[in-house]
């Protein structure tokens, strides 16, 4: 599962798997109903990760290896926009900032990622009361810098993806409360510069929001559950199952035409992905409605 495609834990995993836990994607500003002809939002996001500690193959956290630091440090700017009535289009762009210390050294990266793509529908689309319900599909792409070596962080996993979800919600008004969430599966295609094929991976989110004068707040809890990579020859690895769930606690407040946001997220278990806190905060914009 490592950058050389090898099964045992090196630098080319830890690097590898500090990336990995950002391509999932940027919270739930994708669950924002079906923008209308003409509306959208924008979103721009930053990330912020510093640890010295990782979930191994069985759950458990531990110490990064030789004295292990990795830095994570991401831009993503998200938006969608209404095409069609029920039907809107949906895209992340990422940059990342990497770093690795260990006591063989430190290594950086810094560069584009792997961006994201998506079509989301409504049942407006086939003339029905505009539920909050969604069905989103999309893509992420082989855009980011991928390279087979241990001694060089990767800007991007190196293979394309392909998502389906289901996105629901409710508001509880005139309470200033509301929920929302979703289910997906992420099917993962070959990753051909490395000869391995990541497992498929089934995700969810679910949150639970509200507003006390100005200031609003946002609780949340994510899941992620992943097969095994298949290496060259068809060889799986029960080992390199991914896994992680969190929780996320979010503040945002009026600033300007838009709502500014504070946040950390909160990993509780995992496996083959990165521990430790992180924190976020960003500034996000509707227009048109």
């Amino acid at each position: 599962m490592g950058a050389d495609a090898r099964p045992e834990v090196g630098v080319g995993l830890i690097v590898f798997l500090v990336l990995s836990v950002l391509t999932v994607g940027p919270g739930a500003l994708s669950a924002q109903w079906v923008s209308s002809p003409g509306e959208g939002w924008v979103d721009l996001s930053l990330f912020h990760h510093d640890t010295k500690r990782t979930f191994d193959q069985n759950g458990e956290a531990r110490t990064i290896f030789a004295e292990g630091r990795a830095v994570t440090t991401s831009i993503f700017l998200t938006g969608t926009v209404g095409v069609w009535r029920g039907v809107d289009l949906w895209v992340d762009l990422p940059f990342h900032r990497l770093r690795f210390d260990n006591a063989g050294g430190e290594r950086r990266s810094v560069g584009v990622g792997d961006p994201r793509l998506f079509v989301r529908a409504g049942p407006e689309l086939v003339g029905l009361p505009a539920w909050p319900v969604a069905v989103r599909g999309g893509m992420k792409l082989d855009g980011g810098q991928f390279d087979v070596d241990a001694e060089i962080i990767p800007l991007g996993e190196g293979q394309r993806d392909w998502e389906l979800l289901l996105e629901v919600g409710r508001s509880f008004h005139p309470l200033p409360l509301w929920t929302m969430g979703w289910v997906g599966y992420r099917w993962r295609q070959e990753n051909v510069e490395a000869r391995r094929t990541p497992g498929n991976e089934r995700f969810w989110w679910w949150s639970l929001g509200g507003e006390v004068g100005p200031v609003g707040w946002r609780a949340s809890l994510e899941g992620l559950s992943g097969d095994p990579w298949t290496l060259e020859g068809g060889i799986r690895l029960p080992s390199t199952r991914r896994a992680l769930h969190q929780v996320f606690l979010d503040l945002d407040h009026p600033v300007g035409p838009g709502r500014i946001r504070l946040g950390a997220r909160m990993p509780f278990s995992g496996r083959n992905l990165p521990a430790g806190p992180a924190l976020t905060t960003g500034y996000f914009l509707r227009w048109g409605g």
